[in-house]
């Protein structure tokens, strides 16, 4: 194997468990987390000319080592050779010999520090995905719509936060898992979501940072087995991301019912449903997840669009909106009950949502689609048009602007 094959295997099934050891032994996440891509760095640089090691995860440990202790040297220096942080480096360079219960997977403990509460809801995801994965800088940046050099900040800043609020590195006690495991599965929600239905741009779904959140529900899921809340999230996305090759074709938004289904991923949503078929009803955010886990199901194992049980759906979204609330949900419910019931007995359940969103583009453009199968062309119109004035630029907008003229030609 190509030393850059064999360096991109490494970082992918082993930078969140070498950024672990490091962290169990330094316990300095902006240090740590440096001198892990700085090793990766070299290695590239090295490996090209002189070889790929006998064990090139040892290696990459051995050079991010020497660099965190080379790191702890200068501050030591700069700080008039502290005796606090003499004593520190001491230890540090005494932690070469593995820590008693190394051998336990320190990705876990990774996440969960990822993820804590006292770090920005908005933040967590992307650090989640450079600490467990190893999801380079500038994708993490693609994917939340951000200069790479903002991301880096922002990154930097909780790596601060972390020192500053003295959040551990370890998985907390068992009476917190509910809450942690919680925020852990939101914040890989939102990374999925921001991946896989970016709102403005031109990409109707950022494949790589999507699949890079699936791939971290998985790792959760496995960390945490037998958590109703991370199987559920897991059953959701690989269901969600199984019809990623079918959602845009050059760019244009394909709708799920124009969808070419054989471009669907059958082992995942097969991967996906057995999953969800292991979770029984539950409460909270489980049974959220659950619930839209379900949705999907109901999506991505039917034949046709027409097949779909839409009454299922409708039934649902019922129980779905029962629990949480959301307009958003009653306004896919809108949809499910006008596939089976007509446009009209939807149209009435969207009236109640447009008070709940008003200035929302998609109570608009989802009444525009309803009206046009009412034949209601000029109403049609109007929906659309208010839809394009209030959807911000991209892939969705260019849709609507597409089908308010193939009205206009008619």
């Amino acid at each position: 194997m190509r030393p850059a094959a064999v360096l991109d295997e490494v970082w992918r099934e082993d930078w969140g468990r070498l950024l672990g050891q490091l962290m169990s032994r330094f316990r300095r996440a902006d240090l740590v987390e440096d001198a892990l891509a700085e090793a990766f760095a070299q290695a590239a640089e090295q490996w090209g000319r002189v070889g790929v090691p006998e064990n090139p995860p040892a290696w990459l440990r051995e050079v991010a080592r020497r660099r965190i202790l080379d790191a702890l040297r200068r501050e030591a220096t700069a700080a008039s050779k502290s005796p606090l942080l003499a004593a520190g480096l001491a230890w540090a360079a005494e932690a070469a010999t593995p820590l008693p219960g190394a051998d336990v997977d320190e990705r876990l403990a990774l996440l969960f520090m990822a993820t804590h509460p006292a770090l920005a809801e908005d933040v967590r995801p992307a650090l989640a995905l450079r600490f467990v994965l190893g999801v380079p800088t500038s994708e993490i940046a693609a994917l939340f719509l951000v200069p790479t050099p903002t991301m880096a900040a922002r990154l930097t800043r909780a790596k601060a936060r972390l020192a500053s609020a003295g959040i551990p590195f370890a998985v907390p006690d068992l009476d917190r898992w509910p809450e942690r495991v919680d925020e852990v599965a939101r914040a890989i929600y939102l990374a999925f979501t921001s991946g896989y239905a970016p709102v403005g741009g031109q990409e109707v779904v950022r494949l790589r940072v999507a699949g890079e959140a699936v791939r971290l529900a998985v790792l959760a899921s496995e960390l945490l087995p037998g958590s109703p809340v991370l199987e559920a999230l897991t059953a959701l996305l690989q269901l969600q991301h199984a019809r990623r090759d079918a959602r845009s074709d050059r760019g244009r938004l394909i709708l799920l019912a124009d969808q070419d289904r054989s471009l669907w991923h059958a082992d995942e949503i097969e991967a996906g449903v057995a999953r969800l078929a292991a979770l029984s009803p539950g409460s909270g955010y489980a049974e959220e997840l659950r619930l839209q886990a379900l949705i999907a199901a109901f999506h991505s194992t039917a034949g046709t669009a027409e097949a779909t049980d839409w009454h299922a759906l409708a039934r649902t979204y019922a129980r779905l909106e029962a629990l949480t609330g959301s307009p958003i949900v009653r306004l896919n419910r809108a949809v499910a009950v006008a596939e089976y019931a007509g446009p009209a007995a939807g149209l009435a359940l969207l009236a109640e949502v447009a008070k709940q969103l008003p200035g929302h583009h998609r109570v608009a453009l989802v009444r525009a689609e309803l009206l046009r199968r009412e034949d209601d062309v000029v109403g049609a119109v109007s929906a659309y048009r208010i839809a394009l004035e209030l959807c911000p630029s991209g892939t969705e907008r260019d849709h609507i602007i597409a089908r308010l003229a193939e009205l206009e030609r008619a």
